[in-house]
């Protein structure tokens, strides 16, 4: 792995295309002619409906006709001189995706910004969340340049790791965070150097308590992943009775669902730094917690929809622990996974996530058991109210860019949501629990232009989002492929979506000539 890694440092990519090629805009005036509107908020669609848009602001909603009837032309709106006009006719728009746990590559999967911002720019997302990365100071240098278009990336909003500490960012003076004083103290400086908010991974009860109580007046928002070495003492529950905007994946909430134990049924010989320990015996944790619709399984659910709690499940990420062939197999692997990404992947004892160690059908099952409890909390947490949105916490576990964000959101398809409220989760929801719900989300008059628009019906099948798209028969018995998002505007600059795909297999196959390198199964000659 490092071998292969310094080889792609000495590279640089190989893109096909300029960024000129690859985008058009923002125009004066921008007119999307005859699309059917999906709007994010849980709306029916609509159409034919004419969008049209100034600059980066959406100015007009306006319904043009019936289906199968001519549209009357004079009563379209009309295009002004210097504006753009793009026909649309027949394909379907829908807001923006926002990606609620989108980590910006990472140094050891050796994926930086520019192919990690294609692929999902490529799938129809525009607005990322990056619960922590490579430092406040790098992330918020990528967001400056997205708001001003001077790279292809989806709009930023920057959540620092508690604690992290970067070069120049260095409030406590790289001292740990071990008292309520310096967690404020740590959280002050965080919002004054211009982070949206904070990514806890847990922490003793006092200095949780503390740091979200800070956050919290300072009006920024907040995301936990509840990591095992501090859950037992404080679970989702603790962390939303304290101010916590966001919980990932589901790490938190069966303890609070626990009534009779209070930790995790731990082999004796567990070791949280052995992964293969840490995710099978993760996926036994939700048969240890209440019973679906149980007394205390409700009442946790309904104080944490009283307190405006939001749930990011990134379904996805486990699912090679339900399914590793499939997750390992995905279609896309060969031509868009980079050689470093590819080989991040593989078994390790010290790559996060690479728990391979000794995987089988024992925990496959197991895990297939914790996805239908697991499921099952989030779809009714939906039902009642609450807040669930969409995140693919990609790079990790076989699962890719902006593939995995399509992934996430058949999954929840696959718990229960109508496909309209799996557009809405990743759409409004997203834009709610971001705070910029006035902004974007859904496709109203006055917010910024962020659109997906492609040639088929997602709501009839959410695999056409693929950028592989879906496979069809035609009627001449011809086996085509049909879908992939056509285009994606962010900020009214349209971009070609399929170009994107193109570039970033360019850059793949470049990759992978240079190093005169294939994608193997290992241990297979």
């Amino acid at each position: 792995m490092k071998k292969l890694f310094t080889l792609f440092l000495a590279f640089s990519f190989c893109a096909s295309y300029s960024q000129n090629e690859l985008r058009e805009g923002p125009f004066s005036q921008l007119i999307i002619r005859g699309v059917t509107l999906i709007n994010g908020n849980g709306s029916p669609p609509r159409g034919p409906v004419d969008i049209v848009v100034e600059k980066n602001k959406i100015v007009d909603i306006k319904i043009v006709g019936y289906p199968g009837v001519a549209i009357d032309e004079s009563k379209r709106p009309q295009l002004k001189p210097g504006g753009k006009e793009l026909d649309c006719s027949g394909m379907y728009l829908l807001p923006g995706f926002v990606d609620m746990h989108g980590h910006i590559g990472g140094v050891a999967q050796g994926a930086d910004y520019d192919y990690v911002f294609k692929l999902w720019m490529a799938h129809g997302i525009t607005t990322i969340r990056e619960p922590s990365g490579r430092g406040i100071d790098w992330t918020l240098d990528l967001k400056r340049k997205s708001e001003k278009n001077e790279i292809i990336a989806p709009r930023i909003f920057a959540y620092t790791g508690f604690g992290q500490t970067t070069e120049g960012f260095n409030p406590l003076n790289d001292i740990p965070i071990s008292t309520p004083e310096q967690a404020r103290k740590w959280v002050r400086a965080n919002a004054e150097r211009g982070a949206d908010g904070i990514k806890f991974f847990g922490a003793p009860p006092e200095i949780m308590a503390a740091a979200l109580d800070e956050n919290k007046k300072l009006g920024l928002r907040s995301a936990c992943h509840h990591a095992q070495v501090d859950v037992a003492r404080w679970n989702a529950l603790n962390s939303a009775r304290a101010g916590l905007t966001t919980m990932e994946h589901w790490y938190g909430l069966p303890e609070a669902l626990f009534v009779d134990r209070t930790v995790q049924n731990y082999p004796l010989d567990y070791n949280y730094q052995n992964e293969q320990d840490r995710f099978e015996e993760a996926g036994k944790l939700w048969k240890q917690a209440a019973k679906p619709y149980s007394e205390h399984w409700n009442t946790v659910m309904d104080e944490l929809i009283g307190l405006d709690f939001t749930i990011d499940p990134t379904f996805n990420i486990y699912e090679a622990s339900r399914d590793l062939h499939r997750a390992r197999r995905a279609e896309w692997h060969e031509e868009y996974a980079l050689p470093t990404v590819w080989a991040f992947f593989q078994p390790s004892k010290i790559s996060h996530g690479s728990y391979w160690h000794d995987w089988g059908t024992e925990q496959e099952v197991a895990w297939r058991d914790n996805y239908k409890l697991w499921m099952t909390f989030i779809n009714e947490y939906k039902n009642r109210g609450g807040r669930v949105t969409t995140g693919s916490d990609s790079g990790f576990i076989f699962q890719l860019y902006g593939f995995a964000y399509i992934r996430e959101m058949e999954l929840l398809r696959e718990a229960g949501f109508h496909p309209m409220e799996v557009i809405r989760s990743a759409t409004l929801n997203g834009a709610e629990a971001l705070g910029a719900a006035d902004k974007i989300g859904s496709v109203e008059i006055g917010k910024m232009a962020d659109f997906a628009i492609v040639e088929e019906n997602p709501l009839k099948n959410l695999k056409v989002l693929y950028g592989t798209g879906a496979i069809r028969l035609t009627d001449d018995n011809e086996v085509v492929r049909v879908g992939g998002v056509k285009y994606t505007i962010k900020d009214g600059v349209i971009f070609d979506s399929k170009a994107l795909l193109r570039d970033v297999k360019a850059m793949v196959a470049e990759e992978k000539r240079k190093l005169n390198y294939t994608i193997k199964q290992p241990g297979m000659k």
